[in-house]
């Protein structure tokens, strides 16, 4: 038996090391790229021409998403190594134990030793707890890291720096790179100190994976109406007619903006036309009030919808006809879907990432699709055409520079 791989995964695999951040594109096979590694390079495994165990097994750690935890997407990446969390059927059962858990779990595992872990998903930016716990385990054991996209500045690689020992803490990086702007009310960084020696250590601990695939996006986006009268009052008065009081700031004002815009009829006359020619759609929201509106919705007979967000974590349903309503925060990464070509973003999020994780969602290696369609429902007021141009330009909405325009 043989683990088949592709001759990217093998490329990354012989760049990899202890330390090292996995970067690759959304749907480029990183877990089982990880496993070949911990498999083979960590614990004396072969993978061809035939499959040979591992000679030094040892604990195997995977920190990963609730979603992907609970659905069991990581054993699926184990089984072809004969490696299981169920030590029943793990080939090296009774010599390691392997633990899948999320990240909120993450403060658990800071005693263990001697073990591998696979980080799974970026979450280890900023100085909380889950770095702290991160640090501290990645100087007693040996790590890896997976990303589709692995830090915007320079300041999302410092857990990762620390942990490869280039500094001793958050605080020795600052002091050595970090300019902040004395006028700002909050800390904002002007301008960064050395970043040719920055670059040098990004590049020692990035392993690239070149991925060509063989599918081809067709974005459209689709333009709907909305309330200009009602827009204009809520921009110009900052009065919230919802609630009957003042609107207290700008992430209240562009809420309820976005609610005038997001909850106009239009947009349900252009899911529904979608669904006629796209019969398995993935819809993914962003608010409460926007989930009311698709569960209302009547898609037409034989339609199954089912949904996942903080409320609810349903399956896709089975069926030859369904709409799968995914909240970006819950749903945005860690699963995927190759039983349909279709995604609709009922309302744009803010952060670029965040986009670019849930289109992920269909584009996979083992999609049997070779053209993907995604549609973008957007009108022409102008919080929409913000949102739409930041986006654009690989950068996050900003409400507050958004509103003092």
């Amino acid at each position: 038996m043989a683990v088949q791989l592709f001759d990217h995964q093998i490329d990354a695999i012989n760049r990899m090391h202890n330390g090292c951040i996995l970067c690759g594109k959304v749907g480029s096979g990183k877990s089982r790229t990880a496993v070949a590694y911990y498999f083979s390079k960590e614990c004396g495994g072969s993978l061809s021409p035939d499959y040979k165990e591992m000679e030094n097994p040892k604990d195997l750690y995977i920190i990963t998403t609730a979603r992907k935890r609970d659905t069991m997407e990581w054993e699926a990446e184990l089984t072809p190594f004969l490696i299981s969390a169920n030590k029943e059927i793990n080939r090296y059962g009774e010599y390691m134990n392997v633990v899948i858990d999320s990240w909120n779990n993450i403060k658990k595992y800071v005693d263990v030793s001697n073990a591998f872990f696979i980080f799974d998903e970026q979450r280890v930016v900023g100085s909380g707890v889950w770095v702290k716990s991160f640090i501290k385990i990645t100087k007693s054991n040996h790590w890896i890291l997976l990303s589709a996209t692995p830090g915007d500045t320079w300041m999302d690689y410092i857990p990762v720096f620390v942990a490869n020992g280039y500094y001793r803490n958050r605080s020795e990086f600052i002091t050595r790179h970090v300019i902040y702007n004395r006028y700002s009310k909050f800390p904002k960084v002007d301008k960064f100190f050395d970043e040719r020696r920055l670059v040098r250590y990004r590049n020692q601990i990035l392993v690239n994976m070149d991925f060509n695939k063989p599918t081809s996006a067709h974005y459209q986006t689709i333009t709907t109406d909305y309330d200009r009268d009602l827009y204009k009052g809520l921009y110009s008065k900052r009065w919230n007619m919802f609630e009957d009081k003042p609107i207290a700031n700008a992430a209240e004002l562009c809420y309820l903006l976005r609610k005038v815009i997001n909850s106009d009829p239009s947009r349900i006359e252009a899911i529904l036309e979608l669904v006629k020619s796209h019969p398995k759609v993935i819809i993914f929201y962003n608010y409460d009030y926007e989930l009311t509106i698709l569960k209302d919705i009547y898609y037409g007979d034989g339609f199954k919808v089912a949904e996942w967000n903080g409320h609810k974590h349903e399956l896709i349903p089975i069926s030859d006809k369904w709409v799968y309503l995914v909240q970006y925060t819950a749903g945005a990464e860690g699963w995927n879907c190759i039983e349909t070509d279709t995604i609709i973003f009922y309302s744009l999020n803010y952060s670029y990432k965040i986009m670019v994780q849930s289109a992920g969602r269909i584009d996979r290696m083992n999609t049997p699709f070779n053209d993907l369609y995604y549609y973008k429902l957007k009108s022409s007021a102008p919080i929409d055409i913000a949102i739409a141009r930041a986006l654009a330009k690989k950068q996050n909405f900003n409400e507050n520079h958004f509103v003092s325009l």
